[in-house]
């Protein structure tokens, strides 16, 4: 595939992102007109890039869609649930045509083309009752129905503006502005003809008829016609419908129409829904209707023709030309210029944006983590040769590199709503597929964490939302016989807390069974009848391999693949999972990841001639080990029992206890405990340079890296020391049936 359509075929996913985002908008109920003209650009610029890279499939079933949206757009067709269901369908069947394109389409060319078919005749079918509805429409109007109605209308008379003829005029009509030319009559026209003609598109609500032209009794020609007429016209027409009515004498008489005071609102509220496109001033008056074609073109001639003001002074703008000779509001003139800029700055902010490809980040975030490797190299050679001058020559340096890690560090960044989003359409879809009305709520989508992590994420939320919907909430007659409100709730939510982030999928279902779960597990065979387990042990058993609490296998769930799945891949993430559950309230997975897999800033440790990092955002405080405290697993911080877990006896490490240990306290996940270490050796920059698979399942370990000096550095998993510290010391009070002072 050529470098064109790689490129089309990027831009065309972002795009059709954004239609499911507008579309699952609208489905909640959101019928801001900016969310509609955002979906009909997104299917308009993927019609158009299509036809740049010759896609004729692409293109042609993307017009259908164009045209469906082009009439919800105008308010011509209602949007119903299956309408939106409709184009949702048309959004994955785009996918699956670019997928063919790829190279990865899961189907024969002859199946998606069927689809198209399907689809678009669907599209049309929904166009076609349209136009019979606007069919029966017209003909009432031939049978005098509308013209009946708008004889009918109500008087408004809410204030007046002064006619150019002296007379006034309702400021809540139409302002017309007439001025037959003399030789209208000897041309067979009959201005009273215009003016009846006139009264088949409204009423006239006030008329004024105008002799300043009127020459005295000599000088008047029989033949000449000398009438003006300022006219309040009420009407639901638009301009341009009522400016055809005087199509036949346009060339021979001075014609102004401005609409009521009460629809400038209107208009300005047009201008300001039109496309996000480059359009002219006039073009922008013409397409909100409050300008015709043909006043535009009178309005660009005069000016054409017009001279400099002043020495040194430009011609008239347009929008003064117009407000002149009174085609428009100066409001509207003021509201078309604000729409080109608007659209101005957007061009501007989109044009400073460039496309790089992943590969490039990588490349780059490894480039600087060797940087970073050789950065502390030089500070070691730099502290050991004593050289003041070279000493502070490498802390500038170190200061740099630390800012280039950074900056390259936030390239990847990307917010994790992007990822939450997609997920408005598979609550929908599954909610109706299980028949269960679920409402879905986002918090936290613009806490922002790497691209790589965002990436593997994904599958674990994705088995998360499934089984909440599935397993969690329950149907509506059981939530309101308990109570509850019959919709179901499930949010997702994100943010940062000690250099991770948490990402939280909570629901207001039953809660999970523990009975349950446990008869399942002794079922299984995962634990034994009459092991004593804790709440939370039971709890955690639904990560195991093969366990499933449903009794019959379906589309969603009882396969017993899922959750053990989840807790692996976000393992591999360096993260962990929890669960918290209330019985009839609901539960809360918690997942919580590093920001990035790159990078981070370590606090170095030493154990006899061993080197180990520990992640510095997990570090609370470091003290010395009191020597009563050598044979505990545990010490008494200021009234608080902290578990401790030494790395010597973990890691087996030989050689003889120093006289002095020292004890680093970390917090992960709102528990708290002790690593106790030999010595303290200050904050490092720490290149995480991943594990051989071999060792993937050491006790303890996340990765390793280089120090400045060449050796190699364990880092330590904070979060699985935490626990082996804290199991540990509950299993031994336990046994001894005391409790820790």
């Amino acid at each position: 595939m050529d470098e064109i359509r790689i490129v089309f075929v990027q831009e065309a996913r972002d795009q059709i992102a954004a239609l499911e985002d507008g579309l699952m908008s609208l489905d909640e109920g959101d019928r801001d007109p900016e969310t509609i003209n955002a979906i009909f650009r997104a299917a308009h610029t993927i019609k158009g890039g299509a036809g740049v890279v010759e896609l004729p499939a692409i293109e042609t079933f993307t017009h259908s869609l164009e045209n469906a949206l082009d009439r919800v757009r105008n308010g011509e067709l209602e949007l119903t649930p299956a309408l939106i269901s409709l184009l949702l369908s048309c959004c994955d069947q785009l996918s699956g045509l670019l997928d063919a394109i790829d190279g990865g389409a899961s189907g024969d060319e002859t199946a998606l083309q069927t689809r198209s078919q399907e689809l678009t005749g669907e599209l049309k079918a929904c166009c076609g009752k349209l136009v019979g509805k606007l069919a029966g429409e017209l003909a009432g109007e031939l049978g005098g129905e509308v013209a009946a109605e708008m004889t009918a209308l109500p008087e408004e008379s809410s204030g007046e503006v002064a006619s150019s003829g002296g007379g006034k005029v309702g400021s809540d009509t139409w302002h017309i502005s007439l001025r037959f030319g003399p030789k209208v009559l000897q041309q067979g026209m009959e201005p009273l003809a215009f003016l009846r003609y006139l009264l088949t598109l409204g009423e006239i609500a006030h008329i004024t008829t105008l002799f300043d032209a009127m020459p005295a009794t000599a000088e008047m020609d029989p033949e000449c016609c000398y009438l003006g007429f300022e006219i309040g016209f009420r009407s639901h027409a638009d301009k341009t419908a009522i400016e055809r009515v005087f199509e036949f004498v346009k060339d021979d008489c001075e014609l102004h129409i401005l609409p009521p005071n009460s629809k400038l609102d209107d208009y300005v509220k047009l201008i300001g829904e039109l496309p996000e496109e480059t359009m002219r001033l006039g073009d922008i008056l013409v397409k909100s209707g409050a300008l015709t074609q043909e006043e535009l073109e009178d309005g660009l001639r005069q000016q054409a023709e017009a001279e400099p003001r002043a020495e040194g002074e430009a011609a008239p703008y347009l929008g003064e030309i117009l407000v002149e000779q009174q085609r428009v509001q100066p409001e509207l003139v003021e509201a078309a210029v604000i729409k080109q800029n608007q659209v101005s700055e957007k061009k501007a902010a989109e044009s400073r944006l460039i496309r790089v490809h992943s590969n490039k980040l990588d490349q780059l975030i490894d480039l600087v983590g060797e940087l970073v490797i050789a950065g502390a190299s030089a500070n070691l050679i730099a502290a050991r040769s004593g050289q003041t001058a070279l000493v502070e020559a490498t802390s500038i340096l170190t200061r740099l590199v630390e800012d280039i890690r950074d900056s390259a560090l936030q390239l990847r960044m990307v917010q994790i709503g992007e990822t939450f989003n997609r997920f408005n359409r598979v609550v929908r879809d599954i909610s109706k597929e299980i028949g269960k009305d679920i409402d879905l709520v986002i918090k936290g989508g613009d806490t922002e964490l790497d691209k790589s992590v965002v990436e593997k994420i994904g599958d674990p939320l994705m088995h998360l939302v499934r089984n909440a919907l599935d397993h969690g909430i329950e149907q509506a007659s059981v939530r309101t016989a308990a109570g509850k409100p019959a919709k179901g709730r499930l949010e997702l939510s994100a943010h940062h807390d000690a250099g991770s982030i948490v990402i939280e999928v909570a629901d207001d279902g039953g809660g999970l069974n523990r009975d349950r779960i446990l008869n399942k597990a002794i079922e299984k065979g995962l634990v034994q009848s009459g092991q004593a387990l804790s709440d939370q042990e039971i709890i955690n058993l639904i990560f195991e391999a093969g366990f499933s609490t449903a009794d019959q296998v379906s589309s969603l769930s009882g396969r017993g693949v899922g959750m053990d799945v989840v807790k692996k891949n976000i393992q591999a993430l360096r993260g962990a999972v929890d669960v918290a559950t209330v019985p009839g309230e609901g539960s809360r997975f918690t997942i919580r990841l590093p920001l990035t897999l790159a990078i981070i800033d370590g606090f170095l440790v030493g154990v006899d001639q061993s080197s180990f990092v520990i992640p510095l955002d997990s570090v609370v405080e470091c003290l010395e080990l009191k020597p009563e405290a050598v044979d505990r697993h545990y010490l008494n911080l200021r009234g608080e029992v902290l578990p401790c877990v030494r790395l010597r006896e973990l890691f087996e490490v030989p050689g003889t206890l120093p006289a002095r240990e020292n004890v680093v306290v970390v917090r992960i996940a709102g528990q708290k405990a002790g690593i106790v270490v030999d010595q303290l050796l200050g904050e490092f920059q720490t290149v995480i340079k991943p594990l051989a698979r071999i060792f993937r399942n050491l006790r303890g370990i996340g990765g390793s890296t280089i120090l400045g000096s060449g050796e190699v550095a364990l880092i330590l998993d904070v979060q699985a020391l935490t626990g082996i510290a804290v199991r540990r010391e509950s299993e031994q009070f336990a046994a001894a049936g005391t409790a820790p002072i």
